[in-house]
Order: structure tokens, then C-alpha cells, then sequence
């Protein structure tokens, strides 16, 4: 395994992944569940979205095989939504279901998806299983590595907020979006590349 990889892969997913700018989110829209049933829920969602992932992972090839989707226009479109997500890291403007709690125990939607497993993150994986599918079980691994960061942070996320209050981490989801930029940049180029040398 190359584990310099493994961790490139692994900390550019926990950053698409945005744990830290949807620990407001997810507070919000558990704000009238008690603090036990609160962390069960956000424990169960993590799953659900992992397993989103995972599957994606494992079927990405087939699947752009099926639609007929090349290498280059994957780079594209990934950076073109990790710009856009980047952008709302950059200057944040909380979805709806962010603003108010829900009346009712979410499941799956919004939480698990597209919070965490979101449509930039399903990009990268894809790009990843249909460009080097022999290197599945270490994008497996950065996929787990990247998933457990960010369970890490929101089942603390309380703790979290405690400690670096709401302005700490609207600074550091900022900061976070500005690695996506250049990261977009860089996927924007590739795709652009690879293009042009098709032609």
C-alpha cells in the first residue's frame, strides 16, 4: 500500500466531507432530541453515509461504464463542484434544513446525504474507482480513515462548539475551504488536460 497515498485521498475527503462547518447543521437539526438519543442518531447517519460511499466506491466503474462517462469529464464536473462547495466554505450561507430544527427524527436526508455523503465526495470516489480500480482496497482504507476523522468530530461536536465556539469554526471551515479551492483548481486543470489530449 502507499500510504502517502492513502493519506493525500483521506485528508481530501475529510475536507469535501466539511465536518466542521456542518457541526452547526447538525445541532440544529437535532437541537430537540436530548443528548443520548442526539448522538445515537448522528452515530446512525455516519453509517448510512459510509456505506453510501463505500458502495459507490465499488460500483463507480460500473457505473460510469454504463453511462458512458470519460475520465475527463469526471475531473471536470468533480471541480467544478468542489469549487462551488469550496465557495460556500468560503462565505457560508447555512442551508434551509440548517436554519430551523425538524419537527421529526431525521433519517438519511439531510444528515447522511448530502451532508456527508455528499455530491463532491460520490465525485471523487468515482474518479478514484474508475481511474485506478486496482488500488481499491487503499482507497477503502482512506475512505474509512476520512469517515472516521469526521465521525470523530461530530459525535463530539457539542464539546466541540464548547471549546472553539461558533466564530473558531466558521474560521476553520473558511480555512478549509480555501485547501478545496486549490484542490478544485487542480482537478479543473487534469480533466482540462486530459481533454485536450483526447482531441
Amino acid at each position: 500500500m502507499n500510504w502517502y497515498d492513502i493519506a493525500s485521498v483521506a485528508v481530501t475527503l475529510f475536507l469535501i466531507m466539511d465536518p466542521l462547518g456542518n457541526v452547526p447543521v447538525f445541532n440544529a437539526v437535532l437541537s430537540k432530541l436530548d443528548r443520548s438519543r442526539r448522538t445515537k442518531v448522528v452515530a446512525r447517519e455516519l453509517i448510512i453515509a459510509f456505506f453510501v460511499l463505500l458502495g459507490t466506491l465499488f460500483v463507480g466503474d460500473i457505473l460510469l461504464a454504463f453511462l458512458g462517462l470519460t475520465q475527463p469529464s469526471l475531473h471536470i464536473a468533480g471541480g467544478v463542484l468542489l469549487f462551488i462547495i469550496s465557495l460556500r466554505m468560503i462565505f457560508p450561507s447555512r442551508p434551509d434544513h440548517g436554519d430551523e430544527a425538524m419537527d421529526e427524527e431525521p433519517f438519511i436526508v439531510p444528515l447522511a446525504v448530502p451532508l456527508i455523503a455528499g455530491p463532491s465526495t460520490i465525485a471523487v470516489l468515482l474518479l478514484l474507482s474508475s481511474s485506478q480500480p486496482g488500488r481499491i482496497l487503499e482507497w477503502v482504507v482512506a475512505l474509512f480513515l476520512a469517515w472516521l476523522g469526521t465521525t470523530i468530530l461530530l459525535l463530539g461536536s457539542s464539546k466541540l462548539l464548547d471549546v472553539i465556539g461558533t466564530r473558531g469554526s466558521l474560521a476553520l471551515e473558511r480555512l478549509m475551504g480555501m485547501i478545496l479551492v486549490i484542490l478544485a483548481t487542480q482537478m479543473l486543470l487534469d480533466g482540462i488536460r486530459d481533454f485536450v489530449a483526447t482531441l
